[in-house]
Parts: structure tokens; C-alpha cells; sequence
């Protein structure tokens, strides 16, 4: 018996890869239907994640679906909110997992059972219509996320208590009325503050985007207009990126990106550019620059009764409202600490999956991760692994060499992000997905393909890494991979293609 707790999109993959191991899923989600992060509200939920209504994917569906169930080929290829959350709700109903779902249910706290030295069992006490149960789980999966609890360092921002005007996290944001004919300001340059910046420009007097280490700036929109991560994501990609020495694939990325415009040019290059940054997904911000809508500013150096002063700009700047796009916390409240240990916002996980330091590996987390590339299939391969695991058919090596990856991994990542916010949290997508892959027998091999079957061998190195891939063969095989492999441009074109003109060609 595995208990899942939160039934958004982790959630969701992990009810259904246990099911599939033939294990005895009970998912609790506190809200009142399923989805997570996806789910958008008006109004803002304690504990969940909060959107606001013109959320977009950053990545495409061919690159963002679960590995056995395709997006449909009607649906855009960067997905509206709306629609990412029918295609969970499709999702769930396909697999029947609502069966094993109890919804407007809350996990109070999960304890080790006394005997867990011997069984790996856990006591798990959760809370419906004010009523607490206790329940008995062979194994956990912690799915809950880290978009609930915002991150707001005002100690950071000198001033901030004497500033008369309004601000908020970017929690709290749902639309862009509220910056009718005022001056904003969001501090702040991941993708949340970049489109809260875009949406209030088109209705505010000013808009300032203060940023201390700038960012690059990728496009949806990418080469010969196809989807950026369907161009970037690729096995010969990958192979460039991890084999040369680490400069000079960075160098590659950095003059690509400077190709489309000169970020310095635009105050956006970032400090130190030989720091692996995740890029920002926006296709408005580099126009908005031109047209005088947004203008980027340094590091705030203090808050003023109603300005702000920038870090070597000795001008004062009139503001109105400040918008905070300072991040998450990663918090457990209903674990021990000594369950999973969170420093500087990262988890001592083996493969950001498993604590190293318990004596049964019963108990997992399950997208605690920020990949340069789709969340879902990532969750999904997490989950097939962990099933595996509780299930006894992998294994997991001793905890000394566990817990010495997770110091080397902790090293490197400060060295190559950079320590600050949720920066060790990313890592490289199609690496770690094939490294899990591997564990339990999924992973494609393309020389073995290129004997028995070369085009869709040649198809799986030069083309996008889909998630489809991961079902060729090994332990949940789906006789659909192969031909879902082959037809992922059209999935790719039917959205777009809505008028070809008769003297065009139909190749792509």
C-alpha cells in the first residue's frame, strides 16, 4: 500500500505507475479536484500552488506529454493553462486513477512507524471535513510540490518598511487591472516576473524590470519557427553539451542566443555567462525593450517613501506597486526534518528522488526538480523508478555512496549555477531522464535500433528526445511508441497549419 500525497501532475503519474507494478495507490489532494499547479482559481488556496489565467507552457507538448498517452494533435503546441488541465483530467480517466484519488484531503503528518527498522512502514494521519484518520502505508510518495510557500526576503530590500506604495508576491498576482495607470516595478527575471512585466506594460504608465544577475532569453518561437525544446532537446544535442569541455558548449548556447539579438544591448546579458543560467521562455519582452513599454534596471539598492533607488543609477525612480518574483521555499510540513533535509532550498536526495540516510527506502519525492525541459515526463520517469523500487525489483546502492553523489552533486552545482535561489534544483533533462531510464531497463539504445530498425534509430538521435522513447521496450513497453515517435511533427503541424497555400509543398 503506497500513500501519494497530491494529486497534481507527479501526483497523477505516481498513482499510475504504481498501479501499473500491480502496487495499492491512495492518493490524497486537500483541494477539491485534481491538478496541481494547473488547476487555476481566482481565488488563492493556503498550501497550493496559485496561477494566474494567462499561463502558458514553456515547453511544447511532443516534449511536456506522458510517455504512453500523446497530447491530442488538435491542441496547440504550447499549452493555455486550460487545456494542460484537460489533458490531466484525460489522463486520470484514461488510466482510471479518480478511483484512488480521495479529494478535499489533507496529509497532517507522516511518521515512521515504530517498527519501520524492519517493515519501511509509515503512520499517516490525514484530515477530511475536519475529521483526522490514521492510516498504515508500506511505502510514501511525496508529490506536493514547490510552488506553495512564497519566498519574500524583504530583510534584503533596504527601505522596504518606509515605501508607501503597494507590493506582493508574485503568489498573489492574477491579473493586470490593478496596474491600471501606475508605475511598476517587479523585482526579479524568471519567467513569472518577465510575464507579469509583458501583461502589466499593456495597461500601466511605467514599467521597470530590476534584476541583479540578468538572464538569456529564449523564444518559443525557435529555429524555422519550430518549438525551442524540439530543436535543443535532441541525443546529438546532448552529446555536444556533456562531451566537449564545459566552456565551449555554453559558448555555442550563449552566441546562438545572442544571434536572434545582442542581450547586452538590451541590459539582460547576465553577469557571469560562464554560470549555466535557465533561460527565460518569453516571446514579447525583447519588442516591449524596443518600444520603451519595459525598461530593465540593476539590483534595487533601497526602497524610498514612494521611489526606488538602483544599484550605480543615482536617480531616484517613482513607483507605485511592487510585484516580488522572488521565488518559492521548499518546505515538508507534515514530514520530520530529519526525513528529508532541506538546505539553502535543496533536498540531501539521491537523485533528487530518495533520502540517502533511511534505513528502508520507502519513501520518495517526487519533482523536486527544475530541468532544462518538460516536468512531466520527468515526474513520470521518477515515478516508474521509485514503483520499481518500493516493489523490490531495483535496487538502490549502499547509503555512503548515495549520500557522497549528493555532496559531489551539491559541489558541482554550486560551481556551475552559481548558489542562489532554486539553482541546484536544475539539472541536465535528457541526462537524468536516460540515468533513470537505465535503472529500470527503459532506455532506448540507438545502435541496437540502428540494426533492426535504422529510421526510427536515426529518428530517436537527430530528432527531439519525446518522451515516447522511454516505451520501446524494457518494463511498461507501449506497442504505440514506435508509430508516436514517427508522427510527432504532425502532431507538431496540425495546430499551426491551418491554411497551406495551394501551390505550397507539404514537407516540412
Amino acid at each position: 500500500r503506497v500513500a501519494v500525497v497530491g494529486a497534481g501532475v507527479s501526483g497523477l503519474t505516481a498513482t499510475k505507475c504504481c498501479l501499473d507494478e500491480g502496487l495499492e495507490p491512495t492518493c490524497f489532494e486537500q483541494s477539491q479536484d485534481i491538478g496541481g499547479v494547473w488547476r487555476y482559481t481566482e481565488h488563492i488556496e493556503a498550501g497550493r500552488p496559485s496561477l494566474y489565467p494567462s499561463v502558458i507552457s514553456n515547453t511544447s507538448k511532443e516534449m511536456s506529454a506522458f510517455s504512453d498517452f500523446p497530447f491530442p494533435e488538435d491542441f496547440p503546441v504550447f499549452l493555455p493553462n486550460a487545456q494542460l488541465l484537460d489533458y490531466l483530467q484525460r489522463y486520470a480517466e484514461h488510466f482510471s486513477l479518480r478511483e484512488h484519488i480521495k479529494l478535499g484531503t489533507t496529509v497532517v503528518s507522516i511518521r515512521k512507524h515504530p517498527d519501520f527498522a524492519t517493515t519501511g512502514q509509515w503512520n499517516v494521519v490525514t484530515e477530511a471535513g475536519g475529521k483526522q484518520t490514521s492510516h498504515v502505508f508500506d511505502a510514501v510518495m511525496v508529490c506536493s510540490g514547490h510552488l506553495s510557500e512564497p519566498s519574500l526576503p524583504l530583510h534584503c530590500f533596504p527601505g522596504i518598511e518606509r515605501f508607501r506604495g503597494q507590493y506582493f508576491h508574485s503568489r498573489q498576482y492574477k491579473h493586470p487591472d490593478m496596474f491600471q495607470g501606475k508605475r511598476v516595478l517587479v523585482v526579479g527575471m524568471g519567467n513569472s516576473g518577465v510575464d507579469i512585466a509583458v501583461e502589466a506594460s499593456r495597461v500601466a504608465a511605467k514599467v521597470t524590470i530590476s534584476t541583479t544577475r540578468g538572464s538569456w532569453l529564449l523564444s518559443r518561437v525557435f529555429d524555422h519557427g519550430y518549438p525551442w525544446d524540439m530543436v535543443l532537446n535532441t541525443r546529438l544535442m546532448s552529446l555536444i553539451k556533456t562531451n566537449l569541455p564545459r566552456p565551449l558548449p555554453w559558448w555555442l548556447m550563449n552566441y546562438k542566443l545572442n544571434q536572434r539579438f545582442n542581450h547586452e544591448n538590451y541590459g539582460l546579458q547576465p553577469e557571469k555567462s560562464c554560470l549555466v543560467r535557465e533561460p527565460v521562455l518569453n516571446d514579447d519582452l525583447p519588442s516591449y525593450i524596443l518600444t520603451g513599454r519595459i525598461t530593465i534596471k540593476p539590483g534595487v539598492k533601497e526602497f524610498k517613501d514612494n521611489s526606488v533607488v538602483f544599484h550605480n543609477c543615482p536617480e531616484e525612480e517613482p513607483i507605485d506597486i511592487v510585484v516580488f518574483c522572488t521565488g518559492y521555499n521548499v518546505s515538508f510540513p507534515f514530514l520530520e526534518e530529519s526525513v528529508v533535509r532541506v538546505e539553502n532550498k535543496h533536498g540531501s536526495l539521491y537523485k533528487y528522488v530518495f533520502p540517502t540516510h533511511l534505513q528502508k527506502p520507502t519513501l520518495a519525492v517526487l519533482g523536486l526538480i527544475k530541468p532544462f525541459g518538460g516536468i512531466m515526463p520527468v515526474a513520470e520517469m521518477q515515478a516508474r523508478w521509485v514503483s520499481r523500487v518500493f516493489k523490490g525489483l531495483c535496487q538502490l546502492p549502499s547509503q555512503s555512496v548515495m549520500e557522497k553523489e549528493v555532496n559531489e552533486q551539491k559541489k558541482n552545482q554550486v560551481r556551475w549555477f552559481g548558489l542562489t535561489f532554486d539553482e541546484v534544483l536544475k539539472t541536465e533533462w535528457l541526462v537524468y531522464l536516460d540515468t533513470l531510464a537505465s535503472f529500470i531497463g527503459a532506455k532506448p539504445s540507438v545502435l541496437g535500433l540502428l540494426c533492426t530498425d535504422p529510421w526510427l534509430a536515426l529518428t530517436i538521435f537527430f530528432g527531439p528526445c519525446s518522451p515516447y522513447q522511454y516505451r520501446l521496450g524494457g518494463p511498461g513497453r507501449w506497442e504505440g511508441a514506435r508509430q508516436a515517435i514517427l508522427t510527432q511533427w504532425d502532431r507538431i503541424l496540425k495546430p499551426t497549419r491551418t491554411r497551406v497555400p495551394a501551390a505550397s509543398s507539404s514537407s516540412f
